[in-house]
Parts: C-alpha cells; sequence; structure tokens
C-alpha cells in the first residue's frame, strides 16, 4: 500500500476519463480501484444528468456521490438520494429557450432525471446512444411555451452544433446575459446554459467539505472550457492532452489524451508520495 497524496481526485467523464468509443481501459480501472483502496477518493463530475451518468459510474464500481449537470446536480450512487439540485428560475429558462428556438437550434431541457429535445433527428439518436438515456420528444408547440406552462425550473438547457459553429452559438448566448447563469462549451458539439452558482467549481467544494479534505489536496482533471471552474477550484487543475488549448493554458497539461488512459497516468503521478 502506497502513501496517498492528493486525497482526492475528481474527474470529468466524456473527453477526460473514457475513450471516444465511451470505454474505460482495464489499466484506468486498475488504477482507479488501488487508489480507492489505498485511501483516496475518486468521484466524476459531469455536464450528463443523472440518468446519464449512474449506470455508468456503477458499472465502474464507484460508491459515494457523482456530480452531475455542471455541478447542478449531486446523487448518492448507491441509494440515488438527491443531495443537491440547483434549478434556473422559470422564466429564465424560457429566455433561453426563445433564443435558441430563434437561432434555429436543437435545444434539450433538462429537468432532474428527463430531459426533452425539440428535434428528432440523427444528432439525437447518436446522443441517446451516448448517454444511453431517451429524450422526450415536445414537438407539437415551441419547447418554449412547454416549458413556460408546464411551470419548469430546468437544471440545464443544452444546444447541439456543428463542430464550426460551436464558437459562434458561445457568444451570441453569452451576449444575451441570461440573469444568474452560464453559458459553457462541454464539448465541439454542446453549448450549455445553467445556474451559475452551481459550477463543476462549487461540486469540488461540496466533495472536499464532504469528504473532509483540504482543497489543497485536491485534484481536478478535464478537457472542455466547462471544466475550467473546477481545474480553478482544485489545489491541483489538470488538462488531459486532448484538452481545449484555452483549458491547457490555464492547467498542468497531462503528457496523455483519454485514449491513452491519461487518468490512470495521473493517479501515478499526482495521487501518491513519491
Amino acid at each position: 500500500m502506497q502513501k496517498i497524496n492528493y486525497a482526492l481526485i475528481v474527474s470529468d467523464f466524456d473527453g477526460t476519463l473514457v475513450k471516444e468509443d465511451g470505454t474505460i481501459s482495464p489499466k484506468t480501472r486498475e488504477n482507479i480501484h488501488r487508489y480507492i483502496e489505498d485511501g483516496g477518493i475518486f468521484a466524476v463530475s459531469t455536464g450528463r444528468m443523472p440518468a446519464g451518468i449512474l449506470p455508468r459510474v456503477k458499472e465502474l464500481g464507484l460508491k459515494g456521490v457523482v456530480c452531475c449537470g455542471q455541478g447542478s446536480a449531486i446523487v448518492d450512487i448507491e441509494s440515488n438520494e438527491v443531495l443537491l439540485e440547483g434549478n434556473i428560475p422559470n422564466d429564465i429558462a424560457v429566455k433561453i429557450c426563445e433564443k435558441m428556438e430563434e437561432m434555429g437550434l436543437h435545444l434539450h431541457v433538462y429537468t432532474f432525471w428527463d430531459y426533452y429535445s425539440n428535434m428528432d433527428d440523427d444528432a439525437l439518436k447518436m446522443y441517446e446512444r451516448i448517454v444511453k438515456s431517451k429524450a422526450i420528444l415536445v414537438q407539437d408547440q415551441p419547447i418554449s411555451k412547454f416549458v413556460k406552462e408546464s411551470g419548469m425550473h430546468p437544471c440545464k438547457v443544452l444546444a447541439m452544433v456543428a463542430p464550426e459553429d460551436n464558437e459562434k452559438v458561445l457568444v451570441a448566448l453569452e451576449k444575451e446575459n441570461f440573469d444568474g447563469c452560464e453559458v459553457v462549451r462541454s464539448s465541439v458539439y454542446l453549448v450549455e446554459v445553467s445556474n451559475a452558482q452551481f459550477t463543476k467549481g462549487t461540486s469540488v467544494e461540496f466533495l472536499a467539505e464532504k469528504y473532509n479534505v483540504p482543497l489543497k489536496k485536491t485534484i481536478a482533471v478535464g478537457d472542455q472550457i466547462n471544466d475550467l471552474s473546477m481545474i480553478e477550484t482544485a489545489g491541483l487543475g489538470i488538462a488531459v492532452q486532448n484538452a481545449d488549448e484555452a483549458v491547457k493554458a490555464r492547467a498542468v497539461v497531462c503528457d496523455y489524451t483519454n485514449e491513452e488512459d491519461a487518468i490512470a497516468h495521473i493517479i501515478e503521478e499526482y495521487g501518491y508520495c513519491k
């Protein structure tokens, strides 16, 4: 048994922990479990909502909690107990949907356990395969009207975009200054809006307090702009080699990509005392 150095490692999921084909290598699994057996705490913080991530962390054999929806939802993995839930006020959510509709975007609206889509296309089918969760279609009326009339307070609203349109959509939504919300890129295909008080950074703070770990002894690892808040909150923020250049500029950069077992290498290099 080796002595633990950083007692808490928080990893993004897509683009960081898993490969492009959605798998996690035996080496990464082994290193995670060895780190936990030696006394470390390993947690996932993802943009996915509970239905899209709980089956994967259970499959990995993780216990404790998982942080979902950019930090807007924290759930106990074994009991499904909701420990934290942050929402977007209904009137702001309606404005977000209306702007996305005006831009002709394919959008999703997320409650805690379900999500709603305004389009049924190949992009949705691909997304459903990745997250292993089916959308509820809203096509008989604008989804903004559905959100308004239902009184829904969603956890986040997401736009699916072509990679070449990502920056344009991101900037256009940021200019709207949706009250109390932040707009982030979570992949080259996704731009998301969520409550600015609940971020991946606040999820790291929540985990550090829950497990009584000083922030200076935490590691956060990610690849996209939505990971910056946790990378900058943790004692050590690391970007995987395949990360967005803007993320690399504000983090320690790992020599390995998600395809090359970056998390396994990070556990070996930083998780333990030399």
